[in-house]
């Protein structure tokens, strides 16, 4: 199953919880991450700025630069959807361009579109719960 996830999903893992077990579905390959430069250069910004557990930043790199069970989008289109956060547009471009099942965030300006040409965005526990509860319906 493709999925984006937001920056703030990888941030809040380091914290456990919900995000946690997202990214160790993408870990341990239930689901596909979905990138763009855009998305991909924010990730490795915030990540390194934070100061987080630097072992586990650092196996995160490791795993992006590998390109560990995830497809990139070298092409995205242009949209202007999240108008209260224009940078947000990036996840949406990116799920457009290769086909996403869901963009799995925590902003709450993301969130409140709720879903964008049939491509749901939900927070992670909603994600988890549609996952774990009714797999049948992951694309």
């Amino acid at each position: 199953m493709k999925v984006v996830l937001d920056t703030n999903v990888f941030v809040s893992s380091f914290f456990g919880g919900n995000p946690k077990k997202i990214i160790d579905l993408w870990k341990n390959g239930k689901i596909t991450l979905c990138v763009s430069d855009k998305i991909l250069d924010e990730y490795v910004s915030v990540l390194t700025r934070l100061g987080l557990d630097t072992k586990a930043v650092e196996e995160l790199l490791a795993l992006f630069k590998k390109g560990f069970n995830m497809e990139f989008a070298f092409k995205t289109p242009e949209l202007h959807v999240v108008e209260a956060d224009p940078e947000d547009n990036k996840f949406i471009e990116c799920a457009v361009a290769l086909k996403c099942f869901c963009i799995v965030s925590g902003d709450k300006h993301l969130k409140n579109i709720k879903s964008y040409k049939g491509i749901k965005i939900l927070s992670p526990k909603e994600f988890l719960e549609l996952y774990f509860c009714n797999p049948q319906k992951i694309g």
